[in-house]
């Protein structure tokens, strides 16, 4: 069977070069350059991990990311892609591109067969059929055996009739096939690896708690399942080799559910040789000492913390099972081994009121996150509060089809003027923000901690440098190198810079050689070199003109815009089908890290 799975754009985007108004059917009223997040653009890891299922199963498979692209392009496409199967991922902000392309799928291929998952549609699956009468198929929850059975009844001529967790067209109705469980050994499943090559990396599903505003289970199910130890090496040790960038986002709900696991991966990461820096997500009452110092001694480099809110009476509500306390007696263990923290906050949950929003900002003045980003609550089907929503009238689904927004960002129940003081501080601070810097004396403790580390070594000469001791500073930049430090282009950086501080450009430029020739692909690294091109260019050593370059190396990972993982070029012969997907690559381009968009004013729930 061939097979296009799509990762559609979220509406009908216009070219930079068109006057076309796709009206209606374009973006939502008030959009704004940066409402969409960059995570957007990322083809989500299930979409290639069924596309990894299907490769191994036999069937021709090409993944496609369009989702940055115009419509005319999309619809040049979809006309010369002639597949037997398409399938798409939908999410909530895409959920009006995936019934747009379903409908352009339908008309120029009219036998091919259109399936759809995702967590917007697996908690909508009828409504999904009964709304775009161009999907076929609706999976519901975790699809991978659901969509390996239908391709092989496809490929024998078969109808839909019964198939495990689907809904599915019969005749001239709608029907749901009996339940499907979940997976309950994901080593059964193809490594990605093997295929395909993206920074996002996953070692387990699902999460044992239920937060009210997440969605998480009505895609996995309650529980946690994981790859063994043993799966989750090789898997790494294929990535890593592959990497031009030796950075890798690990996008588990939450990676710490099993402290044994992970000190055990943690050890095999370090037994194996695999040099890499990584971050991952997780809950503040799992971390202990002992686990933060395997992890970063393994390449941790920074956590994301679910923290939600600085209030105690939002995180009873929203059933986060967490305290105020746990928060800040994890992020200070994390410090105290050099791992960068980063919070993932929420306004507008429930019971959000002046009050709680005041405390949760005197929070972060208290806790010093090295990072921290704001988002403004989304009522997302398949979640506590849409159940509440819908049940007590606040919400109807039907405006998840009806309606054009993104996402409905609406608060829970906070009065207006809340809501309006959410906005406004929201307006200015939304994104990501830096907030706590280590200074030279906490560095060298998380150093004395883990001596000949080499990222430590470069936590103190970032430390150093912002000190203006740029000899120290240089001399951990060697330091790093000497430990074989994985992404040596960070500290030939600092070399470069340091350099420049004593004026010998010939120095700096051979640092900025070697790093190119080394590890060129960090975004400070070509920041700092275009910088330096173009102070050349306007004769700055004869002008004495200033050459400012940044000297940090933040967990920022700069990727190139290259297909399927990103909305990248196609190659000329993206119509032909064969087993191998090419990936060719573009220009970089660095994606805003957090959503803009605010809470709706005009669809504010009532105080309840």
């Amino acid at each position: 069977m061939k097979v296009a799975l799509i990762y559609p754009p979220p509406w009908k985007i216009a070219a930079p070069d068109e006057s076309v108004d796709y009206g209606i059917e374009g973006h939502p009223e008030g959009y704004l350059q940066g409402d969409l997040d960059g995570d957007f653009h990322q083809t989500p890891y299930g979409l290639l991990t069924l596309a990894a299922q299907a490769i191994r199963a036999g069937h021709q498979v090409k993944v496609l990311n369009l989702s940055a692209y115009p419509w005319s392009a999309v619809e040049r496409i979809v006309a010369g892609l002639d597949a037997d199967v398409f399938g798409m991922s939908c999410w909530t902000a895409n959920r009006r591109g995936v019934g747009y392309a379903a409908r352009l799928i339908k008309a120029v291929h009219p036998e091919s067969h259109v399936l759809v998952g995702g967590p917007h549609a697996s908690p909508l699956a009828k409504e999904m059929l009964a709304h775009h009468a161009a999907i076929d198929t609706v999976t519901t929850g975790e699809s991978d055996d659901t969509f390996l059975e239908l391709l092989e009844r496809r490929a024998a001529g078969a109808d839909n009739r019964g198939l495990a967790g689907a809904w599915y067209r019969f005749g001239d109705g709608v029907e749901q096939g009996p339940p499907r469980g979940n997976m309950k050994h994901l080593d059964a499943l193809e490594c990605v690896q093997k295929h395909f090559r993206s920074h996002i990396f996953m070692t387990s599903r699902g999460c044992p708690w239920a937060c009210t505003f997440c969605g998480a289970e009505s895609q996995w199910g309650r529980g946690f399942r994981a790859h063994s130890v043993p799966y989750v090496l090789d898997a790494l040790e294929q990535l890593v080799e592959s990497l031009p960038v030796k950075m890798v986002l690990v996008k588990d709900d939450t990676f710490t559910t099993q402290k044994k696991r992970v000190i055990e991966l943690c050890r095999g990461i370090r037994d194996r040789g695999l040099r890499f820096n990584w971050s991952c997500d997780t809950r503040v009452d799992l971390l202990t000492e002992d686990l933060l110092q395997e992890m970063r001694l393994a390449g941790c480099e920074r956590l994301s913390l679910g923290v939600e809110s600085g209030a105690p009476d939002i995180l009873k509500n929203i059933d986060k099972k967490i305290t105020v306390d746990d928060i800040l007696r994890s992020t200070e263990l994390a410090k105290k081994y050099g791992i960068k923290v980063r919070y993932y906050m929420m306004l507008g949950n429930r019971g959000e009121t002046t009050e709680t929003f005041q405390q949760t900002l005197r929070f972060l003045e208290e806790a010093k996150p090295h990072e921290y980003i704001f988002s403004c609550l989304s009522i997302y089907p398949g979640t506590q509060d849409f159940t509440r929503a819908e049940r007590e009238g606040w919400v109807d689904r039907e405006l998840y089809f009806e309606e054009p927004f993104q996402e409905l960002k609406i608060p829970f129940d906070a009065d207006e003027e809340t809501t309006e003081l959410m906005n406004g501080w929201f307006a200015e601070n939304c994104g990501l923000q830096r907030h706590h810097r280590p200074d030279v004396d906490e560095a060298k403790g998380v150093l004395s901690r883990l001596p000949g580390h080499g990222p430590a070594h470069l936590d103190l000469c970032e430390a150093l440098y912002l000190a203006g001791d740029y000899e120290g500073a240089a001399e951990q930049a060697e330091a790093a190198l000497k430990a074989n430090h994985a992404l040596p282009g960070l500290a030939l950086n600092y070399l470069a810079c340091c350099a420049v501080k004593r004026r010998d450009f010939d120095a700096m430029m051979r640092h900025f050689t070697e790093a190119s020739e080394r590890d060129p692909q960090h975004y400070v690294l070509v920041k700092n070199v275009e910088a330096a091109r173009e102070w050349f260019r306007l004769q700055g050593p004869a002008r004495g003109l200033p050459l400012e370059l940044d000297a940090h190396h933040d967990f920022q990972l700069l990727e190139k815009t290259q297909q399927p993982t990103l909305p990248g070029p196609l190659p000329d012969d993206f119509t032909t089908w064969s087993p191998a997907i090419e990936n060719p690559e573009a220009d970089p381009a660095v994606a805003r890290l957090g959503s803009n968009k605010r809470f709706d004013t005009k669809k504010r729930l009532d105080v309840v």
